[in-house]
């Protein structure tokens, strides 16, 4: 049975800010190897990095959200959207509160949750998806 859910997050922005993607990976955690569930690649317009980081995260959670896991780890690449999800870093900039908000929502669904910043060549997958994205006509 489904328990455990595993996303990967990338955005990125061509330009700070220019033209944005998302990427996002949802695994069946319970698996081993683990099963892709679901993937998001898209473009989002004209936005800055962190925003784009964000709204990867939110759309990996929206994936995820229509699986029955109790539990989620969230990997990403964007040190700044851990961080601040998790509670550690405080969110600054006033146009990131309504994604941070949107993103812990999310995330309270959850009986555990766990967090962690990854290197980015260990969050291939999700930037892939980024990039595809970006690189359509």
């Amino acid at each position: 049975m489904l328990d455990e859910v595993l996303i990967f997050f990338d955005g990125g922005a061509r330009g700070n800010p220019g033209p944005a993607a998302i990427g996002a990976v949802v695994l069946d955690a319970s698996r081993v190897p683990p099963e892709r569930l679901a993937a998001v690649s898209e473009r989002i317009g004209e936005t800055t990095n962190n925003v784009a980081e964000y709204r990867a995260l939110i759309a990996g959670l929206e994936a995820a959200a229509a699986t029955p896991a109790r539990r989620a780890r969230v990997r990403g690449d964007s040190k700044l959207v851990i961080e601040q999800v998790a509670g550690r870093w405080k969110v600054k900039q006033a146009h990131l509160k309504p994604l941070h908000a949107a993103a812990c929502a999310l995330l309270a669904r959850y009986d555990e949750v766990d967090l962690a910043h990854i290197r980015r060549e260990l969050n291939s997958d999700a930037d892939a998806l980024v990039n595809a994205a970006l690189d359509l006509p």
